[in-house]
């Protein structure tokens, strides 16, 4: 039994004694698409909703999150991992009670840790899924190693698409990216497709179907279309002043979009939401680093 089989039966049996939150990998081929302000957007009307939910920011290096939020966490997943803090002690509060984990360069350190230093990270990180009913991890953008493990490794994933003609084409060479791996199982993933800064609900549904096309006949993967979000001045003024555009334009159209997608993923039926947990997400993402490293 390898190191990361023998974590694998520690993980199920602690999930048998807790429930496993909803993990949801929000991603994109390319930068500068809105991938960071829709996930946060998206956690804070889950949260209006009554679900708990934390955001885990796994673009290294970038702290995109709390820069879209304008609060400095005082510790990161690197505290977690060499400093010996609990996963309560690195969660940020951030506004509407979500709360988020800035990752620091612990996501990139992830597969270099020793078995005891994993089994501690799995024993801490498998509280969230009690503390939490989603968990939404945004990713870096592109084709980075860590983005395509991290996609591999979610149960649930929103690749975010402009459109601009290279987010389009780097969407499709992301999944093309992904789609090599041994690791992926299209029959166990959802991938769900956000068009953002689009002229009107036409133009977005047009960019889902040119990719949903393309991708379902060279890649045999299936997407769903989760919505779109309008070009508005609304969206860029809330990066601007660091307010999440939930909070300054609630009744906006893009508040609103954003509020019908956070429907669109409630009404899953129970059943078909894959609640994997954020451990075994963990889990799958450092045996895919390992195994493609």
């Amino acid at each position: 039994m390898d190191q990361a089989d023998e974590l694998r039966r520690k993980v199920e049996q602690m999930k048998e004694q807790a429930p496993s939150s909803r993990v949801i990998a929000v991603t994109s081929g390319k930068g500068g698409v809105g991938k960071t302000s829709i996930s946060v957007n998206l956690a804070l009307q889950l949260q209006n909703l009554g679900k708990k939910v934390v955001i885990i920011d796994a673009d290294f290096g970038l702290a995109n999150v709390e820069v879209m939020l304008g609060i400095r966490p005082q510790y990161n997943l690197a505290d977690l991992i060499y400093g010996g803090k609990s996963v309560e002690e690195i969660i940020t509060q951030g506004p509407n009670g979500i709360g988020f984990i800035s990752g620091g360069s612990g996501v990139q350190d992830l597969v270099n840790l020793d078995k005891l230093s994993l089994k501690k990270l799995i024993s801490k990180m498998v509280k969230l899924d009690s503390m939490y009913d989603v968990v939404i991890i945004d990713t870096g953008a592109g084709i980075a190693d860590s983005v395509i493990e991290f996609v591999i490794s979610s149960p649930e994933v929103l690749l975010v698409v402009t459109p601009e003609p290279t987010s389009i084409t780097d969407a499709y060479s992301l999944l093309k990216a992904v789609n090599r791996k041994k690791d992926f199982d299209r029959e166990e993933k959802s991938i769900k497709v956000v068009t953002n800064r689009v002229s009107n609900k036409e133009e977005g549904e047009e960019i889902f179907e040119k990719i949903s096309i393309v991708v379902s006949k060279f890649l045999n993967i299936q997407l769903e279309y989760l919505g779109y979000i309008p070009q508005n001045n609304s969206m860029s003024s809330s990066v601007l002043e660091q307010t999440p555009v939930l909070i300054r334009e609630p009744e906006g159209e893009p508040a609103m979009r954003i509020k019908g997608m956070c429907n669109k993923l409630l009404d899953i039926p129970e059943v078909e939401k894959p609640k994997s947990g954020i451990a075994k997400v963990l889990l799958s993402f450092i045996k895919s680093k390992k195994n493609n490293g």
